[in-house]
């Protein structure tokens, strides 16, 4: 038997998880995606779209992927990387003839293994174009820039220490300037199906928390009190850099894992600081959202995250 999932046309973190929740009852069902009237895809969308049919397929039976019948978006999911990354997760279905990948994008999807990996992705943002991108597009200065790729190594360096698991990573920028930010963003994604936060910080942790641990609280733990699963001082820091970096630049970081998400949530976005109840999906999915700088603007406020984690007595 066939499960269906009908991609929306925006394929973003709200596809991600509606695509999430019609698969969650797939069992033994094979998944057929139809993409076919995607219009637009972000990296978080189309990285997710990837976990999603990693996930859920196995070497036998891979999912089936109608792609988008659009050819401009197509050949854009072809320049992101991802009709490539996707023939080795997916049946593709009505593969555009003469397709092309390129580079003419911030960063490609890049799959994320080894520490070798991770090096490789910081190499790209050092060859210098990003640099440019950062400064023509965005307004960031080479600080910020250098400050970006210690952002991004931080992250995916996170998929190999705490994952046990490979993962994914890409970023483009886009034109934002009809929404509420106003503004060019970068839109950083970052993924992997692994043992996810509850995971990560269960045996140190769980028993502090007594009854209320699961998703929601580890990732309170982690991301508003710094709790690692490391006992020496000064490890695991990592996440507390990447916020402290995200919300000096005004920009949005939401960290989903298990059936929960966080977020510090800027003035210009209308989501929540936490979300519960989400339907299971492993490890955790990151998303960055860095706007461009308004030299007229005044110093971000902070952004709201929720607050108030105890442990129990």
């Amino acid at each position: 038997m066939t499960l269906v999932l009908e991609v929306p046309p925006t394929l973003d973190s709200d596809a991600f998880d509606r695509l999430v929740e019609g698969a969650e009852g797939a069992g033994e069902e094979r998944l057929l995606v139809d993409a076919r009237h995607v219009r637009f895809a972000d990296p978080y969308g189309m990285v997710g779209l990837l976990a999603v049919g990693e996930h859920y397929g196995t070497p036998e039976q891979r999912p089936i992927l109608h792609l988008p019948t659009a050819p401009e978006v197509t050949g854009y999911l072809a320049r992101m990387g991802f009709l490539s990354a996707a023939e080795h997760v997916f049946e593709l279905h009505n593969v555009p003839k003469g397709r092309r990948d390129g580079p003419s994008v911030l960063l490609p999807i890049t799959v994320i293994d080894t520490h070798e990996d991770v090096h490789g992705v910081i190499d790209v943002l050092n060859e210098g174009r990003i640099s440019s991108v950062l400064s023509e597009q965005l307004g960031y200065s080479r600080a910020d820039a250098i400050g970006f790729s210690m952002l991004l190594s931080e992250v995916s360096q996170n998929i190999i220490e705490h994952a046990d698991a490979p993962g994914w990573v890409s970023i483009q920028t886009y034109d934002w300037s009809r929404r509420r930010v106003g503004r060019r963003v970068a839109v950083i994604a970052v993924m992997d199906l692994g043992i996810g936060f509850q995971g990560s910080l269960q045996r140190e942790h769980s028993a502090r928390f007594g009854e209320r641990w699961g998703d929601a609280t580890a990732l309170e733990a982690a991301f508003i009190h710094g709790v690692t699963r490391f006992r020496d001082p000064g490890r695991g820091q990592g996440l507390k850099q990447i916020r402290k970096k995200v919300g000096r630049w005004g920009g949005k970081i939401a960290i989903r894992s298990g059936t929960a998400r966080i977020a510090d949530v800027p003035e210009w976005d209308d989501g929540v600081p936490m979300e519960k109840d989400l339907a299971p999906f492993p490890g955790a999915q990151i998303l960055i959202v860095l706007p461009a700088k308004d030299p007229a603007s005044p110093a971000p406020e902070p952004p709201r995250a929720r607050a108030g984690l105890r442990a129990r007595p």
